[in-house]
């Protein structure tokens, strides 16, 4: 007489299991090294490993999805005293427009993200803790991936 308590409960797992997966269907699917703030993706935050000595390193990054316009306005982490936009609308603070319905990005050969004050040397494949604030989106957590270092 236990056939129908168990079907029962088969029935019930098997429904919260729909349910589950349609609501996941619903939300922004994130992969590796993507973040989101309430208006845009952010796609790989990183930077190159640098030695000792080195004060300042370029991190790059994509914004893309995005449906409202918005402004990076500063970055918060542990490795560095501070940020500034570097490469071609260099400025000593963090500033920088991404426009609504655009691919956008900070990487070395235009303008750049750039750390400044930095406390110790980042070492390769490592990762570290980073903020980014945004005018409209407010604070994003996300993971500074460290690359390899620029081969001269």
């Amino acid at each position: 007489m236990h056939h129908p308590i168990q079907r029962r409960r088969l029935l019930r797992h098997g429904l919260q299991a729909g349910v589950s997966l349609s609501l996941a269907s619903l939300l922004p699917q994130a992969r590796a090294c993507e973040y989101f703030s309430p208006h845009l993706r952010i796609t790989h935050p990183y930077t190159r490993a640098t030695q000792p000595g080195e004060t300042s390193i370029a991190v790059t990054m994509k914004f893309d999805e995005v449906t409202r316009a918005d402004r990076l306005v500063g970055v918060q982490t542990p490795v560095a005293e501070g940020a500034e936009i570097g490469g071609l609308l260099a400025r000593p603070t963090v500033d920088f427009m991404i426009p609504e319905g655009e691919e956008t990005w900070l990487r070395e050969d235009r303008s750049y993200l750039r750390l400044v004050g930095l406390k110790h040397p980042l070492q390769v494949a490592r990762t570290y803790p980073m903020t980014l604030l945004f005018e409209h989106g407010g604070p994003v957590p996300a993971t500074l991936n460290i690359d390899y270092a620029r081969f001269l």
